[in-house]
């Protein structure tokens, strides 16, 4: 019976990403525009990399998985984004919310630790290539790719469960276009202050250490490839930038918003915006613009359909 007194509030009002409606429209061009154009191609280098016997190396097989889990991760928020856009209300369901809450947490983590995976094969693949057959066997590839769906798993569940332990019993106003742990907590019946640490820890303190080990295993491999011959350092460096710009631009936003006491800030919502609808889009095509193997495969399998 206390728990049933306890959360009284069933749905959420998202008061959106702007309340000007030249801007919403703006903004829900621009971003429809964009969905359409660029989530196709990353299920266009899902199928290249699963059609092509020659993208077998574990760097594709990764690879393969971002694109698979930055595709996800754009449905969680982007769709229902853009239907709010269009509804005079928009709101919704107190598990709605938390189901959304989760699963941007689930392949948020997801995608973090498969970057950290990534950093791991080409330190390897770099600085130790004799090795590089043996310790990334697909045994060993299964695995961490299994360790990261379950790490990104565990670290939702507990988000989602501290959220579901606070009375919500008011206000249900969420400034914000979808849901996420900074706006949610704000509206609990309670004092939140060993809530908000608890979460800080988690996703805060989780991303900056991930963050800064990712750094330092780069400017290693940067070192190490400071003796290489022009040819294989051009390639070692090629990968390793692409790399650290999908770093910062998955980790950037994500520090912003996690790593600081929640409390509102006017860029806010739209670093919410780049992390949750265009980074996770962009960052599989950036690997792609920047890796010649997958391009030309790329170009063979659209002109081999183009053909028939």
């Amino acid at each position: 019976m206390e728990r049933e007194n306890r959360t009284v509030v069933t749905e959420f009002i998202l008061l959106g990403l702007t309340q000007s409606q030249h801007a919403q429209l703006l903004v829900f061009v621009l971003v429809l525009v964009f969905y359409l154009i660029i989530l196709p191609g990353n299920f266009l280098i899902i199928l290249t990399i699963r059609s092509d016997p020659g993208l077998t190396a574990p760097l594709y097989f990764f690879l393969g998985n971002l694109a698979f889990l930055d595709a996800s991760y754009s449905f969680i928020v982007a769709p229902r984004m853009l239907v709010d856009f269009l509804s005079e209300k928009k709101i919704i369901s107190y598990r709605g919310c938390i189901t959304q809450l989760f699963f941007l947490h689930f392949l948020g983590a997801g995608e973090m630790f498969l970057l950290v995976v990534m950093a791991f094969d080409r330190y390897i693949a770099i600085c130790r290539p004799l090795h590089y057959s043996t310790v990334m066997n697909p045994t060993v590839c299964y695995a961490l790719l299994l360790a990261l769906w379950l790490g990104g798993f565990t670290h939702s569940i507990v988000q989602a469960a501290l959220i579901l332990r606070l009375p919500f019993c008011g206000p249900n106003q969420l400034d914000n276009f979808f849901c996420d742990v900074p706006q949610v907590i704000k509206l609990a019946c309670t004092d939140t202050f060993v809530v908000d640490l608890l979460m800080v820890s988690n996703s805060g303190l989780l991303t900056l250490l991930c963050f800064l080990g990712l750094l330092a295993s780069y400017v290693v491999i940067l070192c190490h490839v400071k003796g290489h011959s022009s040819e294989g350092k051009n390639k070692a460096l090629s990968t390793c930038t692409t790399h650290i710009i999908i770093v910062f631009l998955m980790f950037g936003p994500a520090i912003f918003i996690y790593t600081r006491p929640f409390r509102a800030f006017p860029a806010d919502k739209v670093v919410s915006l780049f992390h949750t609808v265009i980074f996770p889009l962009m960052n599989p095509v950036i690997y792609t613009l920047r890796n010649q193997e997958v391009k030309a495969s790329m170009k063979k399998l659209l002109n081999r359909h183009m053909v028939c």
